[in-house]
């Protein structure tokens, strides 16, 4: 056999591998919602997190996946596909001017904020990824409680 022909055998030979294994992975789904928001006024955007130290991320430069959804009645929904197992946490806003980032008064976020695991946040219950963190081995399904100050 010729060289050119050994390359391209193995090349193809090697791309089967990559697709078989690619299609081994399983993966699940994540739904997250946010009801009682106290306005309908612009939108809700929900960060995915998937390393320790990601949380807090008041700049959102650390999110493994982001998704930003509509509000109706004020309710907001969103899910995340084809996540692997393993460890996640998610932060959700109601971005009520649409700008893409927490805005503060003095101190605390003049926005709802939430987190998975937390029913409260206070300057004494500060969001980490350790506590809102829980893992992913099927589908899942979180309802996150937003906190406006």
């Amino acid at each position: 056999m010729e060289m050119t022909t050994r390359i391209i055998v193995l090349a193809a030979f090697l791309m089967l591998q990559s697709f078989v294994y690619a299609n081994d992975i399983e993966t699940f789904s994540l739904t997250v919602k946010v009801k009682g928001l106290r306005s309908s006024k612009g939108m809700v955007q929900f960060a995915l997190y998937n390393k320790d130290g990601s949380i807090p991320d008041k700049q959102y430069k650390k999110y493994y996946k982001k998704q930003i959804a509509k509000i109706q009645d004020t309710t907001a929904y969103t899910t995340f596909n084809g996540l692997p197992k393993g460890t996640y946490a998610v932060s959700v806003l109601h971005d009520e001017n649409m700008n893409g980032k927490i805005d503060k008064g003095f101190i605390l976020p003049t926005e709802g904020i939430g987190f998975t695991n937390y029913t409260t946040i206070s300057l004494g219950n500060r969001p980490n990824f350790k506590k809102a963190s829980f893992s992913i081995i099927s589908d899942e399904e979180k309802l996150i409680k937003i906190t406006y100050f």
